[in-house]
């Protein structure tokens, strides 16, 4: 039986996020968070302490996402989110942010086999001595600028006991344009020595049911964008059952007010709304000048007259 994850999405998918589209859906298997990025204090960021604190993710398998190209910083973080009960923690290798790549980090990190292998090298020597039971996986990219950068990628992560290798086959230089590179996927579920889970431009059902009859043996998919412009996607590929407008509006509006309980400020609740509009905008027709007021808005009442509009007089693409 396939088994959905949430993709980690930089101010969308976090805490706040999660638990609302968990209590009105709760269809994800696993649940990966927005990256949380070591200090050499060996403390985490207020804001990663929220992200991956106990009493924000209760009932849902969540799993923390680490950025880092340093073993000794991975590997202190491990143990701090070991000690709050977490059994696996997935390290980021595919962030295309120009700003991460400089700093070698993220997709950056994959332009160094040799140093990623010694990292995994340091990582796995250290978690042994230790005798920790944490599950380590990654989410990669497949290379930088070629394709082809991916084997000897890949052959790293088949040297070290990653628990799976979940894989959005574009390249650095792609960002999130053109398309994901399927023939590389293939190869890489081929040759893989771990469980693989696929990352990409899923929608729609019809574009799910498409890959699944092309890899019928991918047994792990990861939603992200989609799931945010539709949050009843992974019913709709189950049961075939889409949406409703009741439900869409019931899923923006219980969004709203929970950003504006937690964050206390409706300029930082309009912020991350705006964020979820940027994708959500996707699924409704003739909506333009209603979303260009949308991001426009300022204060609650003109957002809420914009939201309004775009739900009474727009209709649903899919």
């Amino acid at each position: 039986m396939m088994q959905f994850y949430l993709a980690p999405m930089e101010e969308v998918t976090g805490y706040v996020y999660r638990n609302v589209y968990h209590a009105l859906f709760g269809d994800m298997d696993k649940y990966v968070t927005p990256f949380i990025t070591p200090t050499q204090k060996r403390k985490l960021k207020t804001r990663d302490q929220k992200e991956v604190a106990p009493e924000h993710n209760r009932g849902m398998h969540v799993v923390p996402q680490i950025m880092t190209n340093n073993a000794e910083q991975f590997v202190d973080t491990c143990n701090m989110l070991a000690g709050l009960g977490y059994g696996e923690v997935n390290l980021n290798l595919g962030c295309p942010s120009a700003t991460v790549v400089k700093k070698g980090r993220g997709s950056g990190f994959l332009e160094d086999p040799g140093k990623l292998d010694r990292f995994f090298e340091d990582v796995f020597q250290e978690l042994d001595q230790e005798r920790s039971t944490l599950r380590v996986s990654v989410k990669t990219r497949i290379g930088l600028e070629y394709p082809e950068e991916f084997e000897d990628i890949l052959k790293a992560y088949n040297r070290y006991p990653l628990s799976e290798v979940i894989i959005h086959p574009r390249l650095q230089k792609d960002y999130y344009k053109n398309t994901p590179d399927l023939e590389a996927f293939s190869d890489a579920l081929e040759k893989s020595v771990h469980p693989v889970c696929y990352n990409g431009d899923i929608f729609t059902r019809t574009q799910y049911e498409a890959f699944v009859k092309r890899f019928p043996k991918v047994e792990r998919i990861m939603l992200g964008r989609g799931v945010v412009a539709n949050p009843g996607l992974v019913r709709e590929i189950k049961t075939g059952k889409p949406i409703s407008g009741e439900e869409l509006r019931a899923y923006h509006d219980n969004l709203y007010e929970s950003y504006r309980e937690v964050l206390g400020s409706e300029k930082d609740a309009l912020f991350k709304m705006k964020e979820v509009w940027s994708y959500l905008g996707d699924r409704f027709a003739d909506a333009d000048k209603y979303l260009k007021k949308i991001r426009k808005a300022d204060r609650r009442e003109e957002y809420s007259s914009a939201v309004n509009a775009v739900f009474d007089c727009c209709g649903m693409k899919f």
